[in-house]
């Protein structure tokens, strides 16, 4: 033990080491705790706290309105036609309740069953923590004929509750401007927050959501000033729909599901397409589930359960020479499954798994029920479902038979590992990277400018299979995914669950796609992308997954060599390599493939960990990521030429 460490240990360390963090002064030292952290999802999660509040007063029926603004200064303001945060005196606090609200955690409604039977933000920590990562917050609070109004700074009030007018309706408008010294930027992204309220109306229909943006044009930042008005009748059907958009349909429409039993109300929508995916999306008091738990599984048993028993009360399976699995009833379903828990019990601070076990039977018992009356009464319909079934179980049976060929020829071959595959020599996973790269010209520069120590690199030949548009036997002949697989060294999948990992021998716990900058190499990233989303989803939701960013341009001017990722950066060092800011006197190299840098230009750009960018694949919306991969990999031409219209201005398109 050194002399300092002792010291500490002996001497220094006593009550005076205990530090008390008081209000909210512990939200503003460690906020990753709190909103997950201070970047871009940190940002916007502070707007989904703040709108959560007046989803509960919606859900409570007292709310049919939202109006969110992204101001001029990047600020928000989040308006409802609810009844009005309490702005009365508080006895044990003594001070307003509406001040004891906004600054103390674990304070609100929520926890008072009478005032909500259910809630999403279920800590209470939500509007609070938002005002102390705020420098400045306003709080409006219209009821009571009054108009109420208190200021705040840096979680702190800087005014008293004060009525400033009359007002003629209830509600509660919440402005914020968050603190830039905590978060790593303050751009709000538009479409980010559309997604979340789009999903926000389908989970709670008859809700009015509208979501506007008032700053001024910036093409650079992809802000426009823009409006939309988000409403669904249907609720969850009208969510399946928008999933289902891009694939082909087995039944005319989504099947719709709803009970109650215990105080907790159940919503399912569920549909077959043509896919072999399976999309189940599972919600509890309007929070993402992502992990699922005793809900999804419930519906899953339920499902399981009710079709096979139809199916062979109807001697539909009496032809098959082998087992059904669970698997096979979900292969081509798109389900979203939502539940109102007046107690939710999650297992993490994270939320994402449901863990009231009483709600796995209520789930279960509500599916058979509904599901069988719905099977009784449209024969066609039932009929084209159980043949779905029976076709996933052949593919099933087919895929089973070339994993084990996979698997047995790499038993065969000693280590298993395939031939093109240059590793590394540091057996650590978690210091060890994978890149998976465009083509052998490229797999050759990035074998030679690697460092060899913690740098994998295993060459892919052309466009790996789509695996949005192919039956599983094909993903387990397709010789590219074999050698990712094996590569990577976890199991490929299981006859149970295809999806299933042996993830403690992953080899590599950065795996980085690797792909030339033009519209090919796009392609190709979507088309690994894709492979992982579907039959890896673990290695996202991990963080495993990374794409590298190889420079577009190299700028020379005598002997002076600058690299540009982007064409502001191109204008930017343009300007100031050039005396008249032309391009007059510079030689500009436009890198269209990984094979047009030497080893030496890969490694220092693109690969050297103290140089280099990589971008983490997360899964922000599980939903919205579904839909994204089922329009850009799926059969359907026309909402795939939709979206790049409207995208084009920001791809990088090759003339």
């Amino acid at each position: 033990m050194t002399e300092e460490v002792k010291n500490i240990t002996e001497n220094n360390y006593n009550a005076s080491n205990i530090q008390v963090l008081e209000g909210l002064e512990a939200v503003r030292k460690r906020p990753a705790m709190y909103i997950g952290d201070v970047n871009v999802r940190g940002l916007h999660h502070l707007v989904y706290e703040v709108v959560d509040n007046s989803i509960d007063e919606a859900m409570a029926g007292y709310c049919n309105t939202i109006d969110i603004k992204i101001l001029k200064d990047n600020s928000i303001r989040v308006a409802d036609n609810g009844r009005g945060i309490p702005t009365g005196w508080h006895e044990k606090e003594q001070r307003s309740a509406l001040e004891v609200v906004l600054t103390v955690l674990h304070a609100g409604g929520k926890f008072d069953k009478g005032s909500y039977k259910v809630s999403g933000g279920l800590h209470g920590v939500g509007v609070s923590c938002v005002n102390a990562l705020s420098k400045h917050l306003t709080a409006e609070i219209h009821r009571e004929g009054k108009i109420f109004k208190q200021e705040y700074e840096y979680g702190k009030p800087i005014t008293q509750v004060e009525v400033v007018g009359e007002a003629t309706d209830t509600g509660t408008i919440i402005t914020f401007t968050p603190d830039d010294t905590i978060f790593l930027t303050t751009i709000y992204d538009y479409e980010t927050l559309s997604k979340r309220m789009r999903e926000l109306t389908y989970l709670n229909r008859g809700i009015s959501i509208t979501l506007s943006d008032e700053r001024e044009l910036n093409e650079e930042l992809n802000i426009a000033p823009k409006s939309e008005t988000f409403h669904s009748e249907n609720g969850l059907a009208d969510f399946i729909d928008y999933l289902d958009k891009n694939r082909e349909k087995l039944t005319p429409e989504p099947i719709t599901i709803s009970g109650e039993s215990d105080n907790v109300p159940v919503e399912i929508a569920l549909e077959y397409n043509t896919s072999f995916s399976e999309n189940l999306h599972s919600y509890v008091n309007n929070i993402n589930t992502h992990e699922g738990g005793s809900h999804l599984s419930g519906f899953r048993r339920g499902l399981t359960r009710t079709l096979k028993s139809y199916a062979e009360k109807q001697g539909m399976f009496a032809k098959l020479k082998f087992e059904i699995n669970g698997d096979d009833f979900r292969e081509g379903l798109t389900a979203i499954i939502s539940v109102k828990v007046p107690e939710p019990q999650f297992e993490g601070q994270t939320k994402t798994k449901l863990g009231n076990s009483e709600v796995m039977g209520i789930v279960d018992k509500i599916v058979c029920e509904h599901l069988n009356n719905y099977l009784e009464e449209h024969p066609k319909e039932a009929k084209m479902i159980v043949d779905k079934v029976v076709l996933a179980a052949t593919a099933r049976h087919a895929a089973r038979k070339a994993r084990e060929l996979v698997q047995r020829k790499g038993a065969l071959s000693g280590s298993g590992l395939p031939g093109k595959l240059a590793d590394c020599s540091d057996r650590d996973p978690e210091k060890a990277e994978l890149y998976l790269v465009e083509g052998d010209s490229a797999g050759g520069s990035a074998k030679q400018g690697r460092d060899r120590s913690f740098q994998a690199i295993l060459p892919l030949r052309g466009k790996i299979l789509n695996v949005e548009k192919a039956m599983p036997h094909r993903i387990f002949e397709s010789d590219e995914i074999k050698n990712i697989y094996t590569a990577l060294g976890v199991t490929i999948g299981t006859e149970e669950d295809s999806k299933a990992l042996n993830i403690e021998k992953l080899r590599y716990h950065k795996i980085v796609i690797m792909t030339d900058a033009d519209v090919d190499g796009s392609h190709i990233s979507t088309l690994i992308l894709t492979f992982f989303f579907r039959y890896m989803p673990e290695l996202i939701n991990k963080g495993y997954v990374y794409i590298a960013t190889p420079p577009l341009y190299l700028i020379r001017k005598g002997k002076t060599e600058r690299y540009c990722w982007t064409e502001e950066q191109r204008a930017q060092i343009t300007r100031e390599l050039s005396a008249d800011g032309s391009e007059k006197g510079l030689h500009i190299q436009r890198y269209k493939g990984l094979g047009e840098m030497n080893p030496e230009q890969l490694w220092e750009t693109t690969m050297n960990p103290a140089n280099r960018t990589l971008r983490q694949i997360t899964i922000e919306n599980g939903a919205e990521a579904d839909y994204i991969f089922s329009m850009l990999m799926g059969d359907e031409v026309g909402p795939r030429r939709e979206f790049i219209e409207q995208n084009a201005t920001y791809a990088n398109i090759d003339a």
